[in-house]
């Protein structure tokens, strides 16, 4: 599989997808010969926390990367910050130079983009990269920003009140979930 391509997984007119099973391991395996194809001896791997942190340390391991991996937050430039807070997910760690640096940004889902909005303006906090592509294992869709992932394992139409969630066991092996969120309730008040 090539950049800018990925297996399709698709939920008509997105629809619940409560019934479709989606083999994170298999994803990660695309992922992971998607990444040994791109990457070479100056590219900086970088996983958005917590999922794509995950994914990081896992492709560092398989793949005997020999420079560290860095891991990087988007908490401080969210644009729903006042709303979530500081996330207790992770704090950025950039073990390389970023200036000059060529970056392969790594997420578990991508969605509206505003998760890879902050992370871009954070990455640029500590210096200006030569070039950042980006990986995930998931496309979603649902973007509101112009955001494009170089390569996705599995694009996956979903209706707005479900989330797809990488999760993580003890032994390091993936799944993914499919969570409804819940429907917020709204409270009528009477006129007096």
């Amino acid at each position: 599989m090539t950049s800018s391509q990925s297996a399709s997984v698709k939920a008509t007119n997105a629809q619940p997808v409560e019934s479709v099973t989606l083999d994170a391991e298999a994803l990660y395996a695309q992922l992971r010969q998607y990444v040994k194809q791109v990457h070479t001896p100056t590219t900086q791997i970088v996983g958005v926390t917590s999922g794509g942190a995950w994914l990081a340390e896992r492709l560092q391991q398989d793949l005997n990367f020999s420079m560290p991996f860095g891991t990087i937050s988007s908490s401080m430039h969210r644009d729903d910050f006042s709303q979530r807070g500081i996330s207790g997910a992770g704090q950025t760690n950039l073990p390389f130079e970023v200036n000059g640096a060529d970056i392969l940004l790594l997420d578990d889902v991508l969605y509206t983009g505003r998760t890879i909005r902050a992370v871009v303006n954070e990455l640029f906090d500590y210096g200006r990269p030569k070039q950042v592509q980006l990986a995930v294992l998931v496309d979603r869709g649902g973007r509101e920003l112009p955001v494009h992932a170089e390569f996705a394992a599995a694009k996956l139409a979903l209706p707005d009140n479900q989330t797809l969630y990488l999760a993580k066991s003890s032994t390091g092996h993936f799944s993914l979930e499919v969570r409804s969120k819940p429907k917020e309730s709204v409270k009528l008040q009477s006129e007096k």
